[in-house]
């Protein structure tokens, strides 16, 4: 490396407003630039499919760069347990170490469009679940994977006003349909299981 040259030219970005964080920078990965990425789904075709991805430091540690750049990706694929990555702006181990911890985000309007009856967990997030007799049930909070199945973690308030946790099996021997416009899951589910 050339003294004086910056170890990374990364272009300044805006994050788009639809922007979801789909994962981390974990390390370097081999010697030509690659690096390591802890996607934060099961499924990370969002991390395929774009070839844009926005990237903010890390919260902790050195940082190579401030602010939200744009990082211009040639190949992300799986690798074991985890996805590995190179772009055109990382060009050796080292600028590729200089992205750890890195916070990657991706425009949503970007996420190839799911099958029916399959959902993105970041379009879940805050509907409301109804049950078949109309009880609201709450709202859903986060969403585990649980192994064989995912669970809808729903949030309301308990007879003393205190946040209170329920979990639903997002199967469909519970979940009669998602309606994402009208931002309401229908369940066949009660509010005393």
């Amino acid at each position: 490396m050339t003294t004086g040259q910056p170890l990374l030219a990364l272009e300044p970005a805006e994050l788009p407003v639809d922007a979801i964080e789909v994962g981390r920078i974990l390390d370097a990965w081999g010697i030509k630039g690659w690096f390591k990425v802890l996607p934060y789904s099961a499924s990370p075709e969002a991390l395929f499919t774009s070839k844009r991805w926005f990237l903010m430091p890390s919260e902790k540690g050195a940082k190579a760069f401030d602010g939200v750049v744009r990082l211009a990706v040639k190949e992300a694929k799986e690798h074991s347990d985890s996805v590995v990555a190179t772009a055109h702006e990382v060009t050796d181990r080292s600028a590729a170490e200089a992205l750890r911890g890195c916070r990657i985000f991706v425009a949503r309007s970007s996420f190839p469009t799911p099958d029916k009856d399959e959902y993105y967990w970041v379009d879940l997030l805050g509907l409301d679940v109804v049950n078949r007799e109309g009880v609201h049930l709450g709202q859903v909070r986060d969403l585990q994977s649980t192994g064989p199945q995912t669970v809808l973690v729903i949030a309301y308030d308990g007879p003393d006003g205190k946040p209170v946790e329920r979990m639903i099996p997002f199967v469909s021997a519970y979940v009669d349909g998602v309606d994402l416009a009208a931002r309401r899951i229908s369940v066949d589910w009660q509010p005393d299981y």
